[in-house]
């Protein structure tokens, strides 16, 4: 079979600094100045890994860090049909999706975020299947895998079992947005994906209010009358945990993670090297993180600075997962994609999620 692949050498750089994207050389910079490190090419590997014996595919892709560097590591049969320099644009990820259509090709792999799905949709379209490799910050469109080493088993039932295709949604978001704390999200196109729900991610659903607000302010409350003295508490992203915050009367961030102590906010839209270093100056702690509706995500989407190294030191007992019943309907299921896939071993299984004022629910985590 022959497989397209495209790698955004730049994406979700700037999750794990607390910078929600990478969508601009500014942007790039300061991730970078944060000490921000690729991961683009590590997660493209562990999907090819994933794929079966190499020998069943021919790789169509372009050269280096887009493509042809990590094939080379995998020892795949690689035909390389784009060239691009050192530093990688939008336009080498056209470029490339048009000589490799050209080329001819089965299906298309590509790693990066949303703003990637955009770029390859604006050549691909729906001219063959696509695989998504999660590699952003937060992915809101519907054509992604839930981790690297799903995106892998589904190229392989995909060659082996031919599997029909279905329509799936890309969404466009506004990083610039986002990282001013509001979320504007809209229907971009679709793309062909193979069809397979338990491999592929849905695509974030926006969702009315209704009486969600007087649910996170009970599951808030509930929460803040729990909290030790003396214990860091790691608060995520997302309005439920906003909620927790107006209930401690702090100025919670809703996009970024806040670490509070003893009601108090110690770091504000914190990134990983500030939560590793508050861990240092705090025996105990806890993180506190709410799933994305229709996703289902705990860890990997919107949240990496709470990265598998802050989560190995906390410790998966010291977990609390908060959510409205509403979300929990429509979730059903959790998925976490820490990057460790021993870590996420270990956080599959089952958890419990607080649903109300001293009520929980047994959820699977996948």
């Amino acid at each position: 079979m022959r497989v397209g692949l495209v790698i955004n050498p730049i994406a979700g750089m700037g999750g794990s600094v607390g910078l929600k994207g990478t969508d601009t050389s500014e942007v790039l910079e300061e991730a970078i100045r944060r000490g921000a490190t690729p991961q683009a090419e590590e997660r493209t590997y562990a999907a090819i890994k994933a794929a079966g014996e190499l020998i069943g595919y021919e790789f169509i892709t372009a050269s280096g860090r887009m493509g042809e560097d990590v094939l080379r590591r995998c020892d795949a049969n690689t035909i390389v049909v784009h060239c691009v320099s050192d530093g990688t644009t939008d336009r080498d990820t056209l470029a490339a999706c048009s000589q490799i259509l050209l080329a001819g090709v089965d299906t298309l792999l590509f790693a990066g975020g949303d703003g990637t799905a955009r770029d390859v949709m604006d050549v691909v379209g729906e001219r063959v299947p696509v695989i998504g490799i999660p590699c952003g910050v937060k992915m809101q469109s519907g054509v992604f895998a839930n981790t690297p080493q799903a995106a892998g088993v589904l190229l392989r039932r995909y060659r082996v079992e031919r599997l029909p295709s279905k329509r799936a949604e890309v969404m466009d978001i506004d990083e610039e947005e986002v990282r001013r704390g509001r979320i504007n999200t809209y229907l971009y196109g679709y793309m062909l994906t193979p069809e397979e729900t338990n491999l592929m991610q849905p695509y974030k659903l926006a969702l009315g209010t209704g009486g969600e607000d007087d649910h996170k302010t009970e599951i808030a409350r509930f929460f803040v009358e729990s909290v030790r003295p003396g214990t860091l508490y790691i608060l995520g992203p997302g309005t439920t945990l906003e909620a927790v915050g107006r209930q401690m009367g702090i100025d919670k961030t809703l996009l970024g993670v806040d670490l509070v102590v003893d009601g108090q906010l110690i770091g504000k839209d914190v990134d990983e090297r500030t939560i590793l270093d508050a861990l240092e100056r705090y025996s105990e702690a806890m993180i506190v993180v709410t799933p994305i509706g229709g996703q289902g995500f705990i860890f990997g989407r919107g949240n990496q600075q709470i990265s598998a190294k802050v989560i190995k030191k906390v410790g998966v007992r010291n977990v609390v997962i908060l959510a409205t019943p509403r979300k929990m309907f429509e979730t059903r299921t959790l998925r976490v994609d820490t990057g460790d896939e021993e870590l996420d071993k270990v956080l599959r299984g089952y958890g419990m999620v607080v649903i109300g004022y001293s009520k929980q629910l047994v959820v699977p985590i996948d």
